[in-house]
């Protein structure tokens, strides 16, 4: 509400260490009406799941670094990568339908698969979140034998429904859009 305050400065600031998200600021009582934001509050829409998140700023120790983890910790992608602070986003999902492409991010083939299971996600925009887990990082060993699978396995898809853990896994040499779609819907049925 405050034009060059503190807050509005440590947000700018923010905005400029997460140049792929982009930022708004207003101080417009009708648009915060529209969107339905408080004032001196971070909101963060997400169109992958159509949800938001706030972060209350009246509390005088928000500042950028904390703004920053905020929006790390909460954006989902189209495809969203994996990893230690995005796994709270993809837990506090409203999207209860993960698939998963587990696959190895220093593969050659890597943006080319990537460039596909991308053209997929549109697909199912709002109804499945679409993950990629890299087989290189320690950190999602768990996750590849989660699903019963090796590292010679893979690149596989794992879908998985979170309120019964139902699940389902397909190995394939090749991501192509039509896979992912028939498997995507197959699941669905």
């Amino acid at each position: 509400q405050e034009p060059g305050s503190p807050a509005e400065s440590q947000f700018r600031l923010a905005a400029g260490r997460i140049p792929e998200v982009p930022f708004g600021l207003s101080t417009s009582p009708a648009v915060l009406s529209h969107y339905g934001a408080a004032a001196n509050t971070v909101t963060l829409f997400r169109r992958v799941d159509n949800d938001r998140r706030d972060l209350d700023m009246n509390n005088k120790d928000v500042d950028a670094e904390k703004m920053t983890r905020f929006v790390r910790m909460n954006e989902l992608r189209l495809v969203t990568e994996y990893n230690p602070v995005t796994a709270i986003g993809v837990m506090q999902s409203s999207l209860q339908l993960h698939l998963l492409l587990l696959t190895d991010k220093m593969s050659p083939k890597h943006p080319e698969r990537m460039r596909r299971y991308r053209a997929a996600a549109e697909l199912f925009k709002g109804k499945v979140l679409f993950i990629l887990v890299d087989s290189n990082l320690n950190s999602n060993e768990r996750i590849v034998s989660f699903f019963k699978l090796t590292k010679s396995q893979l690149p596989a898809l794992a879908i998985f429904h979170a309120p019964d853990e139902e699940q389902d896994v397909l190995t394939l040499d090749e991501v192509s859009v039509e896979r992912v779609q028939d498997f995507c819907n197959r699941f669905l049925q």
